[in-house]
């Protein structure tokens, strides 16, 4: 019983250890049980409304976990209504912007408790067994991977925000580079349908 306890008391002090990344796990959580499901007819109809700047709110939408979905319906519908170069490539720069928001908001907030968990013993451990240059390149390609997607680029921003070689021009590359591809996947998709 004292075994148990004490686990659970060493839970506990982890998780207060890290009161900001569990916020932003928890709001991930929340976001996902409100929003899915439900059907976005007014915004869809509205976003189109304002031509290629709907695609770029779109792509905005696009970097968000709790958005991401509706976006890439608002996606699949311009395609049938704009130019898949121009929307794709509007829809990269607001998706760019939306994931500077996010790269911005965890390098400036959240850099105390990614110096924390950087002491974490799983981190040294992983830190320690894993040749570096295999390192260097793995958690870059993660994360790109989904950025690229639908998935929540919240996931891929904070990755690639905690790696300490990545500049915010570095970043700025990827991410419009990334979330274009994304976009133009969705968009040729779109138009197949």
């Amino acid at each position: 019983m004292n075994t148990y306890i004490s686990k659970l008391r060493n839970a506990e002090r982890h998780i207060m250890m890290y009161p900001k990344f569990l916020l932003l796990f928890i709001t991930f959580i929340i976001a996902y049980f409100i929003f899915t499901g439900r059907s976005y007819e007014p915004l869809n109809s509205f976003i189109l409304s304002f031509g290629l700047f709907g695609a770029f709110i779109a792509g905005v939408m696009f970097s968000y976990g709790f958005t991401a979905a509706p976006s890439t319906v608002l996606f699949l519908i311009i395609a049938k209504e704009h130019n898949l170069w121009l929307a794709g490539f509007a829809g990269g720069l607001g998706a760019l912007l939306g994931d500077l928001v996010i790269f911005a908001f965890i390098r400036s907030s959240f850099s105390d408790e990614i110096g924390k968990l950087s002491k974490e013993k799983i981190i040294k451990k992983f830190n320690t067994s894993m040749p570096n240059r295999f390192k260097k390149y793995l958690l870059p390609v993660f994360a790109g991977f989904i950025i690229a997607s639908p998935l929540p680029d919240e996931i891929g921003v904070t990755l690639l925000a905690i790696h300490r070689h990545i500049s915010v021009r570095m970043f700025m590359l990827m991410s419009y580079l990334l979330n274009t591809a994304g976009i133009f996947v969705i968009l040729y998709l779109g138009n197949l349908i």
